[in-house]
């Protein structure tokens, strides 16, 4: 097969045979006992994989390379290959067609193309996996990822359900990889900015925020095109149901997923996260939340301008908000059917923080019993939010160095849990107060409630 320009060689070496040097130096640095040993708690033991120096290439493989983002993680992490030092080694979907997809864009060999990510990760040769795979495969997949030796970049939601984000978090600490979520916004100047200067009490004491996803798609949000080739003799039907009970194939599920509970939260799994991860890292001290409310709207009905999908589940119009140990509070509003978004705001007891959409601006405004305290203060011009090269260049950096990457695990659990308390929630119609401790979940009247999982209420 002939070497394409923009993927990155070893020397004269062609990409198989790069990996193929990689897996004989990782064999020998084991053999030697010269694995990365982080401590860890009793019964616990290091993950497998090699160690990988400043210098060292990462073979990455990506789980889930489908319409949108699984697409661009593969194409944006090939084509940018020598600049990040990396090698596009595999992929993985239930789909054919997908598949070919993969082999010609990354120069792949039939050999690096898989239905089941499991075999895939039997690979040694392979450093780190991108996993892009709908909602239900997030936590297996990446849990699977991290015990064969494997960083992880998986994206958002973290997980489908509050049971499942536990399990990740705990499989973090105890390989030791380095996993980063998929909230490209985290790896926004603008937010990082806004942390530090709350912390350093510039804004008072934290009171509220804001942070809106609203769109308008007339033709109802996610309505996909069902290729021709969507077929049962095409695509792995029962394995992509995964935990999700079995039911027929369906052409519109698979392409349209993010509209069905057994399949996603709908706007809580797919736009709350892009706008909850940053403003969590902006209020500088990541809590649990100890108290959720959610609530759900569908009235307008934009399925029925597109024949032959059925109405979604999920609502159209959606708000939450969630209260914190130090008495914070945050509310997210995220819409398919208005796209006006009144901003970014974070309220301190003595300034207000305005932060651009992207992160790429702060203005704080003192409250007016605190002007002689707190100046008026703008920036602009900060690396925006959005750019999903930036953030995996994050990973990437942080797998060589070991630093903690901007949507990391502890962020990622205090994020998921919010989004699942809010989905129990809408969907039970109930408060949803929380315990960090006991990671238990119970009404106001202190009745537990057990965490929604696969197969527990109907569209599960």
């Amino acid at each position: 097969m002939e070497q394409k320009n923009n993927q990155p060689t070893a020397g004269s070496d062609t990409r198989r045979e790069f990996i193929k040097k990689t897996a004989t130096a990782a064999a020998a640095v084991a053999a030697t006992g010269m694995l990365k040993t982080p401590v860890y708690g009793q019964g616990q033991a290091p993950a497998r994989g090699r160690v990988i120096g400043a210098n060292d290439r990462i073979a990455v493989a990506v789980i889930g390379v489908g319409y949108g983002i699984g697409k661009n993680h593969l194409k944006g992490i090939y084509d940018n290959a020598r600049a990040n030092n990396v090698v596009v080694a595999a992929a993985c979907d239930l789909f054919n067609k997908r598949r070919d997809w993969a082999k010609e864009t990354a120069g792949l060999k039939d050999s690096d193309l898989y239905i089941d990510h499991r075999k895939l990760l039997e690979r040694n040769d392979i450093d780190a996996v991108v996993v892009a795979t709908h909602d239900p495969w997030h936590a297996q997949v990446a849990i699977d990822a991290m015990e064969s030796g494997k960083h992880v970049y998986c994206e958002k939601p973290m997980t489908r359900y509050l049971g499942e984000a536990f399990r990740v978090h705990d499989t973090v600490k105890r390989t030791g990889r380095v996993f980063q979520v998929g909230s490209q916004g985290c790896s926004a100047v603008g937010w990082h900015k806004a942390a530090e200067l709350i912390q350093a009490g510039k804004i008072g004491a934290l009171v509220w925020a804001q942070g809106y996803y609203c769109r308008n798609n007339p033709k109802g949000e996610w309505n996909y095109t069902i290729e021709k080739e969507s077929t049962p003799e095409n695509i792995e039907w029962d394995r992509w149901l995964g935990p999700v009970s079995k039911r027929p194939f369906s052409a519109d599920a698979f392409h349209r997923w993010r509209k069905y509970y057994p399949y996603c939260g709908g706007l809580l799994g797919d736009l709350v996260p892009h706008r909850l991860h940053p403003l969590v890292v902006a209020s500088g001290k990541p809590e649990f939340p100890t108290r959720v409310v959610s609530i759900g709207t569908k009235n307008v009905h934009t399925d029925r301008n597109t024949p032959g999908t059925p109405e979604r589940d999920v609502p159209e119009h959606v708000q939450l908000t969630a209260e914190f140990p130090s008495g914070f509070l945050i509310t997210v509003t995220c819409s398919t059917v208005n796209a006006k978004s009144p901003g970014f705001v974070i309220y301190g007891h003595k300034a207000t923080m305005e932060i651009g959409n992207l992160g790429e601006r702060i203005k704080m405004t003192p409250e007016k019993d605190f002007t002689e305290e707190i100046d008026t203060t703008e920036l602009a011009g900060l690396q925006p939010a959005e750019d999903i090269r930036v953030h995996e260049k994050n990973w990437f950096d942080c797998i060589r160095t070991g630093k903690t990457p901007n949507a990391n695990i502890d962020l990622a659990v205090k994020v998921q849990t919010v989004i699942s308390l809010a989905e129990m929630s809408e969907r039970l119609k109930i408060t949803c107060l929380f315990d960090e401790k006991t990671r238990k979940v119970t009404t106001g009247d202190g009745k537990v409630v057990e965490p929604l999982t696969y197969g527990m209420v109907p569209m599960s």
